[in-house]
């Protein structure tokens, strides 16, 4: 057993104050990994009773503050705030004075890579785009999920290496994006993980409406084997009665649906016609399956049936 005192990671050089600008789900999670990685937080800012209480739960004794105090007292600030409101909060920082030359400045929007910070960057902050492929809940389980979450990363290439730097002191691991190639990524990870929750809820309340009485304990396994299936073998994995052209069965589920979940037959029309069209490219189909299931699959959706995704059937 190593008895040698490890050092404390306060006495690391290069050592940050850090500043989160926006107490939701990700900033104070976010800190709270660089405050394990030896770098010290030391303001925040936070506006509802909700994020006040989450700062107080991730970031203990580091005083909520406005966000010009949050820029002024910090060396590396974290502007965690949704994507529509970055640009304007950028702005206006840059407007006011409140960044300094010097001053690593950090969004963590999916959507935008580094250009959103142009203002901060002629106001002479050094811009960074750090987007975790990770959903958050808010609580000190998110720190322990950042350990090798992937990082989507965008930085002038000058900056490339203190970027990936800090994604591997909080214990993720950096992917470079390209500033063009953004919004498209991020629509992939909105589309895999957003939406998997929406066919996932649907999922159980349908099956609680068939009389299951543990929803969750059913779908666990079976969904679990699907998405490591999927990650492992791409379209290979692709099963159930669409991929088999069982249109009697897509037929009766569409009846089914109609009748007692009418908000989920455009989603499952929807993402049924996707799994018909990537089975038939993929040669799991067999053509002359195909024609009558599209038939089923092209028939009026309801007109409750909204644009929310469905579960089909994976079994």
């Amino acid at each position: 057993m190593n008895t040698t005192p490890q050092p404390d990671p306060r006495d690391r050089p290069a050592r940050l104050t850090v500043g989160v600008v926006g107490a939701g789900r990700v900033g104070p999670a976010l800190a709270a990994s660089l405050q394990l990685a030896g770098h010290r937080p030391v303001a925040v800012s936070a506006v509802s009773d909700a994020s006040r209480r989450r700062a107080g739960e991730m970031l203990p004794d580091v005083p909520v503050v406005p966000p010009a105090e949050v820029l002024e007292r910090s060396e590396l600030v974290l502007l965690t705030v949704p994507d529509d409101a970055l640009p304007e909060l950028v702005a206006g920082l840059a407007e006011t004075g409140a960044v300094r030359p010097g001053q690593l400045l950090v969004h963590t929007s999916g959507r935008y890579g580094a250009k959103v910070l142009d203002p901060a960057l002629r106001a002479g902050a050094l811009p960074l785009a750090l987007h975790p492929a990770m959903t958050f809940t808010g609580t000190p389980v998110d720190v322990q999920r950042l350990a090798g979450c992937s990082f989507g990363v965008t930085a002038p290439d000058e900056l490339r290496l203190a970027a990936e730097a800090l994604v591997i002191e909080m214990g993720g691991e950096p992917e470079w994006i390209a500033e063009e190639n953004r919004p498209l990524y991020h629509a992939a990870l909105a589309l895999g993980a957003n939406h998997l929750v929406t066919l996932v809820a649907q999922s159980l309340e349908l099956l609680r409406t068939a009389g299951v009485g543990a929803p969750d304990r059913m779908l666990g396994p079976l969904l679990g084997a699907a998405l490591d299936n999927a990650l492992r073998s791409g379209d290979a994995a692709l099963t159930g009665p669409v991929a088999r052209g069982d249109a009697g069965t897509v037929a009766a589920h569409v009846a089914e649906l109609r009748e007692h979940a009418p908000g989920t037959v455009a989603g499952y029309l929807a993402m049924a016609r996707a799994t018909a069209d990537r089975a038939l490219a993929h040669g799991l189909l067999k053509p002359e399956l195909a024609e009558p299931l599209l038939g089923v699959l092209a028939g009026p959706s309801d007109a409750a049936g909204g644009t929310g995704d469905t579960p089909g059937d994976t079994t």
